[in-house]
């Protein structure tokens, strides 16, 4: 691609080279954080074209495989993929989290084994955090990894796991030492899908699809190269993948509200009264999460926020589409899907439940949620 002077050249340059993907068929539509498994195949063209064309990896460095430019300039790919209603990634565990986690965290060798084949699609990676015992409290996981001269013994189990069938890599805490206390001796680990003793188990949704898997861990024999990080200081390294999670829509996200909104000004015109009520209330909802993310987006403390506001937002816009489609939505429809897919949301990248939490302990300083001795 030509040198790039500016933002705004970049934004025209970045706006070019998208029409003339969707133009092609090479660009994979929007899915959001979670890659369907109906468009893997797609989404890992469009990576992969990305990559040949050198438009992978905006703000990487050149040396892993990236243009080298700055997080703003990311920033406006995510808006013109969001204008677009294109896939800025393959997907969001792995460009972002795995990603960023080791531009932040890894060695040389880990940068030099990684980094690359992330941007060019030759790893997929899925995240390997939850688990079935510990709901949504992460510090709680009970996977253990014991030391074993140059490996560790891996056993436990992990759910949620999305596109774990496909992925080659994970991203997974594990407890490394159990006499501390529970939020240390923890450890931060980049796990080959393919070592013995994996077993992956795609569970089937109600929307039909199977977008998550329960993962299995039987004496897996983890070589010690792969921790991220520090041994047992697993936490800060999540702590900080967490955030990108939380923090990953963005200003894209910003876009895809406001189509949603526009969506809904439409809807409010042609339904009767006691419809178009509700239709403006959500809509009331949506415009002032527009003006928090317009103004404070940059903000950290503002991510729990966004998140717990547009996951409810989701859940109702579903719940009152389906309403108003009538008899209809219980047929085959973008409706039902969005229906049936909806209450996920409050659960994906951290429960509605957990964001509540955050918001009143770190952000208005309310006492610590007490907790259940065991």
């Amino acid at each position: 691609m030509a040198e790039i002077s500016s933002l705004e050249e970049f934004r025209e340059q970045t706006a070019a080279f998208i029409a003339r993907a969707v133009d092609s068929g090479d660009a994979c539509p929007a899915y959001g954080a979670i890659l369907p498994p109906h468009l893997h195949q797609q989404a890992m063209h469009w990576q992969r074209f990305c990559f040949n064309e050198g438009w992978a990896g905006v703000h990487w460095p050149v040396e892993h495989g990236g243009m080298g430019l700055s997080p703003r300039h990311n920033i406006v790919w995510h808006e013109e993929c969001a204008i677009s209603e294109v896939a800025p990634y393959l997907n969001l565990q792995g460009i972002v989290l795995a990603g960023e986690a080791i531009l932040r965290s890894g060695t040389d060798q880990q940068r030099e084994r990684f980094l690359r084949p992330t941007l060019s699609n030759e790893i997929l990676w899925c995240q390997l955090f939850s688990e079935p015992g510990a709901g949504s409290d992460l510090a709680g996981l009970q996977t253990s990894a014991v030391r074993d001269g140059d490996h560790f013994i891996l056993n436990g189990q992990k759910v949620w796991s999305s596109n774990a069938q496909f992925a080659q890599y994970g991203i997974l805490m594990a407890r490394t030492d159990s006499e501390q206390p529970k939020h240390k001796g923890i450890t931060f680990f980049l796990l080959d899908m393919e070592l013995a003793g994996i077993e992956v188990r795609p569970i089937k949704q109600m929307t039909g699809d199977s977008e998550f898997c329960e993962v299995f861990f039987t004496d897996v024999l983890l070589p010690a190269d792969c921790v991220l990080g520090e041994v047992n200081a697993g936490w800060g390294v999540a702590m900080a993948v967490l955030q990108d999670e939380r923090g990953g829509a963005g200003a894209a996200g910003v876009i895809s509200l406001r189509r949603r909104l526009e969506t809904m000004v439409e809807k409010a015109g042609a339904v009767d009264s006691v419809g178009s009520e509700e239709v403006v209330r959500i809509l009331n909802r949506g415009k002032a999460l527009q003006s928090l993310m317009e103004r404070r987006g940059g903000d950290p403390l503002i991510a729990p926020i966004a998140k717990l506001m547009n996951s409810e937002l989701g859940y109702d816009e579903a719940q009152l589409d389906s309403l108003l489609q009538g008899s209809e939505s219980m047929l085959n429809s973008a409706s039902t899907d969005n229906l049936l897919y909806s209450p996920g949301m409050s659960i994906a990248g951290g429960s509605s439940e957990i964001q509540r939490n955050i918001i009143g302990e770190r952000i208005l300083g309310l006492p610590r949620e007490p907790e259940i001795a065991g």
